[in-house]
């Protein structure tokens, strides 16, 4: 499905009248105020998460209608039925030129990106009930991704990628002051994406996997195709350090205000005393090799050679920060140095955790310790993730449907 407006050979009779139209429209149309709407309901979807897995974490299996729970329906909920407006408005009252720039799927004319919403909010509120069949029959979850958690996982991707689209639209095709700001919130929305991802990835991230080949795996491969996804679809200058500031921040906000409230285990076996409610980890510190990422880029630029190269000196730029810096930090946050409220160190475990000097070290370094292969695929990886996630932002540059 071609989200790019086509050439006018491509186009009907009908829409090649329109296409001039619509970019003569575009020196006027404003961003709508439902932008702002998608925008923020969308930071419900990492919170809520993040929310969820404490409550797990230090109460443990509740009733179904958490607080945390219904934070992250409304972050697909929300978009959903802003999307499914923008859906019907475009259809059924829509201009001519309105309809020129949307996508027709049976019939139905609407912005991809509110298709993609749409579908993902129902994705959402379809897993709802299969995770609280799945919590009654089988109690707290073993591991993150449990098949309905894998359902709202794929459901809530889908919601957060559509609101990015449609953000990615309305920048390309506005002008001045509200094209600015639409691309301010594609990097906000590039950033709440990010953070999603890390979470999905906790489970072999905690500090002490890092120093082990698993996670210098998962940091090569996963995270630079959104970095660079971001840095090439944007004209910002540090497109990069917003996007990573935006999961930082919100990550930070999480491990500070959640031991705030009060909280204690309702289900047994408990093995730790907990009291308030249990931080997640220290965020992982991509605010670093990100700044690196918008200097280079932004040199670069100014000489362009082939994406290919520039694929390689991002990915090279990225693994140089990025693996020595979590390798030392990472120490530091399993010590007792950073057991206080600010770095939160040792602080993520759940209430049946048992004691032992484990939270300590690191782990898996006997079967998965790193050596110069491990260093090499780690670099294969990042190129080729850094160099798909550039080919993704160029044709996000062109997305104005």
């Amino acid at each position: 499905m071609d989200t790019t407006l086509p050439p006018a050979a491509a186009l009907t009779s009908a829409e090649a009248k329109a296409q001039p139209v619509v970019e003569a429209q575009a020196q006027t149309q404003r961003l709508p105020k439902l932008a702002w709407v998608l925008m923020f309901s969308v930071f419900c979807i990492p919170i809520g998460v993040l929310w969820d897995i404490s409550w797990h974490s230090t109460i443990g299996r509740d009733t179904f209608w958490t607080i945390a729970h219904i934070v992250i329906y409304m972050g697909g909920a929300i978009p959903g039925m802003v999307s499914g407006w923008i859906a019907f408005r475009t259809h059924f009252f829509g201009s001519p030129e309105e309809k020129a720039g949307s996508v027709s799927i049976w019939g139905l004319r609407a912005p991809i990106g509110a298709w993609l919403t749409i579908w993902g909010a129902i994705g959402m509120l379809t897993s709802a009930p299969f995770d609280d069949w799945w919590h009654n029959a089988y109690g707290l979850d073993v591991k993150i991704l449990s098949p309905p958690h894998t359902l709202l996982a794929i459901g809530m991707y889908a919601v957060a990628f559509g609101v990015l689209l449609q953000m990615l639209s309305w920048q390309n095709r506005l002008t001045g002051r509200d094209s600015k700001t639409a691309g301010t919130f594609f990097l906000l929305t590039a950033g709440v994406m990010l953070n999603m991802l890390t979470i999905f990835l906790t489970e072999k991230s905690q500090p002490n996997h890092m120093r082990s080949s698993g996670f210098f795996y998962i940091v090569a491969w996963q995270y630079p195709m959104l970095l660079a996804c971001a840095r090439r679809a944007s004209n910002h200058r540090w497109a990069c350090t917003l996007v990573a500031l935006t999961y930082m921040a919100i990550q930070l906000a999480m491990t500070w205000l959640l031991p705030l409230f009060p909280g204690e285990p309702k289900l047994a076996p408990i093995y730790r005393e907990v009291t308030h409610m249990v931080p997640p980890a220290w965020p992982l510190l991509l605010v670093l090799p990100a700044l690196a990422i918008d200097w280079v880029y932004r040199r670069w630029n100014e000489k362009p050679f082939s994406l290919w190269l520039l694929a390689g000196a991002l990915a090279a730029v990225y693994l140089a920060i990025i693996l020595p810096v979590q390798w030392n930090f990472s120490a530091f946050l399993i010590s007792p140095a950073a057991e206080n409220s600010f770095f939160s160190g040792n602080r993520q475990w759940t209430y049946y955790s048992t004691a032992g000097d484990w939270k300590y070290q690191f782990w898996d370094l006997d079967k998965h310790s790193i050596t110069l292969v491990v260093l090499i695929k780690c670099f294969a990886l990042a190129y080729l993730s850094t160099r798909m996630g550039l080919g993704v932002g160029g044709w996000m540059t062109k997305v104005r449907r």
